[in-house]
């Protein structure tokens, strides 16, 4: 009998060398006359101990690693596809600290299953939330939605039954399920990690939205940046095709939903909603001005669900298992769980879905062990690359939408970045500025030569010339662009410049940091 082997085919784990010690186990055990059955599944989200290999045992699936190709010998010789000792071994996977501490609801199956396998995917609960969707009369599906407590996890945290809602009762014989898919901020993964262990899921999602809402197309727009990941939904795609997960009859429900895939161009601003249903379109990625909003003329002027790639992911366990099951995870208004990315400066970078609650503090010492330089924590950035730096005295509050903006923080999707005491914050200030103006679809004036005015403002503040002045032309600046810009992009671009500014003044030679008057 063959011994199942896992070795992840994940972007994170390909990156250090997974892909060669795929090849020498299947070499080392096919000269040694041992019949294995390797399985590429997706990343546990254990990035430090990547390629992370795992055997199939009576006991459970053992982990080892971080393994090298010079270790297959070693660990053929030592008995690992028996599970036992070696000083690579972690023991039972599903009882390391990283993994046992989280609430894996919407990465129940990443890293478990076969990415590609449907039936892998039907073993673990898989497509349990589609066919409850088709014994619901549409409205019952939106109001399970509702009554979960989710929302939009890529950042803006639109309660997403509203939004399917609105879909729903809009006008109109065609409508379209898109999923924002462009995932662009510094530190985030979990759309990739998703799409490359657990596509299947997406899919399932997207499809209870398009019976919700009475969509029949349904698109999912991909960074140019995630080429496994689009080569393994292309073929996931074409796995639902066979099998009747896609196409026109669902599940022989007499519904019809299929989705294309659109790859992307490389631009940031195309993760703003309507900038990527222009790019859809087939036109430059361009903010639109609302409204009208995209649930009553979104995508070729027809009512649209856009939604983030972890929300859609999110709905087949509500589904499943109940909203009330869903809802019970959380904190406020915060509900259910989030994928939290771990990166930057940080010992055990990686993936944790928890319930929204937990501290900052919590993530970075209890999950990630501190820094990997060993220096003190001095700032996280959290939400991607406009999101706010928090100082360690902020590191108590609660990681929940309200709580977390009462300190002038978002969660955004997720990414937490973390800085040592060696980072120079007004350096990241003005990094905020350049980068929004790189990126700035240039539509309107506040972003465009807002961001660019920030620069040489930071600058000037650096260099010495009127500190005091420039620092509080700076916040001026700020107050403008998040006043008038068209969308987030420029809106938000203040929130790093100015937590930087406050909490930390003295990297930019300031005693104290101005306020506006």
């Amino acid at each position: 009998m063959s011994v199942r082997v896992y070795v992840p085919a994940d972007t994170s784990a390909v990156a250090v060398g997974a892909d060669a010690v795929a090849l020498a186990i299947a070499a080392e055990t096919a000269a040694r006359g041992i019949s294995v059955e390797l399985v590429r599944n997706g990343s546990r989200g254990l990035f430090w101990l990547e390629p992370l290999v795992e055997v199939a045992t009576p006991a459970g699936r053992i982990a080892y690693g971080p393994v090298d190709v010079a270790d297959v010998p070693g660990l053929l010789d030592a008995g690992f596809l028996r599970g036992d000792a070696h000083p690579l071994c972690l023991g039972a996977t599903d009882e390391i600290p990283f993994l046992k501490r989280q609430e894996r609801l919407t990465f129940a199956r990443v890293g478990v299953v076969d990415p590609l396998c449907l039936d892998d995917y039907a073993a673990h609960e898989g497509l349990a939330g589609l066919r409850a969707a088709l014994a619901m009369a549409p409205q019952e599906i939106v109001a399970a939605i509702v009554e979960s407590g989710l929302r939009g996890r890529g950042g803006a945290a639109f309660p997403a039954g509203i939004k399917w809602q609105t879909v729903k009762d809009a006008p109109g014989d065609v409508k379209y399920v898109v999923c924002n898919a462009d995932e662009g901020d510094s530190g985030t993964f979990s759309d990739r990690m998703l799409l490359e262990g657990d596509p299947f899921c997406l899919i399932e999602g997207m499809a209870i939205a398009a019976l919700a809402v009475g969509a029949t197309q349904g698109y999912v727009y991909l960074r140019a940046e995630y080429p496994r990941a689009w080569q393994v939904f292309n073929a996931a795609l074409d796995v639902a095709r066979r099998a009747g997960l896609l196409g026109a009859d669902i599940l022989g429900s007499g519904r019809a939903f299929d989705i294309e895939p659109r790859l992307g161009g490389g631009a940031y601003i195309c993760g703003e909603e309507t900038a990527m249903l222009e790019s859809i379109e087939g036109r430059r990625g361009q903010v639109r001005a609302k409204p009208p909003l995209p649930a009553v003329k979104g995508l070729f002027g027809k009512p649209t669900v856009i939604n983030n790639l972890i929300t859609l992911a999110s709905v087949p366990v509500i589904l499943a298992r109940g909203a009330a099951f869903y809802r019970d995870f959380g904190l406020g208004r915060s509900r259910g769980t989030l994928p939290f990315q771990l990166a930057g400066n940080v010992r055990q970078g990686g993936l944790v879905e928890k319930a929204f609650g937990l501290t900052l503090g919590e993530l970075i010492d209890d999950f990630g062990g501190g820094t990997a330089s060993g220096r003190p924590v001095r700032a996280v950035q959290v939400g991607g690359p406009l999101g706010a730096y928090m100082p360690p005295a902020d590191f108590d509050v609660p990681l929940d939408y309200e709580c977390f903006a009462t300190r002038g923080g978002m969660i955004g999707h997720g990414g937490v970045v973390v800085f040592d005491d060696t980072v120079d914050m007004a350096r990241m200030a003005r990094f905020a500025m350049a980068f929004c103006a790189a990126e700035s679809c240039g539509k309107c004036t506040p972003c465009r030569i807002g961001s660019t005015r920030g620069v040489e403002v930071i600058d000037r503040i650096v260099a010495g010339e009127k500190r005091a002045a420039n620092a509080a032309l700076l916040h001026e600046l700020c107050a403008l662009m998040t006043d008038g810009s068209l969308c987030a992009m420029g809106g938000m671009t203040p929130m790093p410049v100015l937590s930087a500014l406050r909490h930390f003044p003295a990297d930019f030679g300031l005693d104290d940091p101005q306020e506006p008057q």
